[in-house]
């Protein structure tokens, strides 16, 4: 199994003869290294309905007939734009083809802007378990720190945590260095940070607060095989 940074909280992950696609924001991601036309996902998760991390689903869903694995209002919303969807919740858990899913809690805000003013209600945001392969593989989505992150890494021992450190609207590096000795990951690899002004993060500094010395710097387009 191989899984990719692609900046931002966009990461891809294949395992199985399937790509899979984590909260695929290209379209205005300066920083990402994907360009949409390149991209064939089979499966695409969503932690939560924000344009930074819904992002080209749509367009990507349609044209590869992808899945689309997000909570129940998300997905449904989706489905109101001819997706294929499987919708979920908080504490559950799906076994697929491909993967086992479940959906942990977040600390986040969640809604699309539509045209105009109105913003739609997309459910409770939420982190993604995603094990293959006998790996688990822990994209925190966008979240403030919470104590039940020891439990979830109790329970799921985590081989690669994807922690936000931005700040602002996340954790910043302090909370998601506490964040990671609460998880107990091999790997924790900082994601959410340098894509706006003001989420400007140096990512070694991070790297430097964790106690286990197990931080990785991915840039745009570098992997970590499992």
């Amino acid at each position: 199994m191989k899984v990719t940074y692609h900046g931002h909280s966009v990461v891809k992950i294949e395992t199985g003869g399937k790509t899979i696609l984590i909260d695929p924001f290209i379209t205005g991601n300066g920083l990402t290294d994907l360009k949409v036309e390149d991209v064939k996902p089979d499966v695409i998760i969503l932690t939560h309905g924000h344009g930074d991390h819904v992002g080209d689903t749509v367009q990507l869903a349609k044209a590869n007939d992808s899945l689309v694995i997000a909570n129940d209002e998300l997905s449904t919303y989706l489905s109101w734009q001819g997706l294929r969807v499987h919708g979920m919740h908080i504490g559950g858990a799906y076994q697929f083809d491909f993967a086992k899913v479940k959906l942990t809690q977040a600390f986040h805000g969640t809604g699309m802007q539509l045209e105009g003013k109105e913003i739609i209600y997309c459910g409770m945001p939420a982190g993604i378990l995603f094990t293959a392969e006998g790996k688990t593989i822990y994209h925190a989505g966008d979240t403030a720190l919470f104590s039940d992150m020891k439990l979830i890494g109790e329970r799921h021992p985590i081989d690669v945590a994807f922690l936000p450190i931005g700040d602002n609207y996340t954790m910043g590096p302090d909370d998601a260095a506490y964040a990671a000795k609460l998880l107990g990951a091999k790997v924790v690899v900082p994601i959410h940070y340098n894509t706006f002004p003001v989420i400007q993060q140096d990512p070694q500094e991070f790297i430097k607060l964790l106690e286990d010395e197990n931080g990785k710097v991915l840039n745009p387009g570098e992997g970590i095989e499992l």
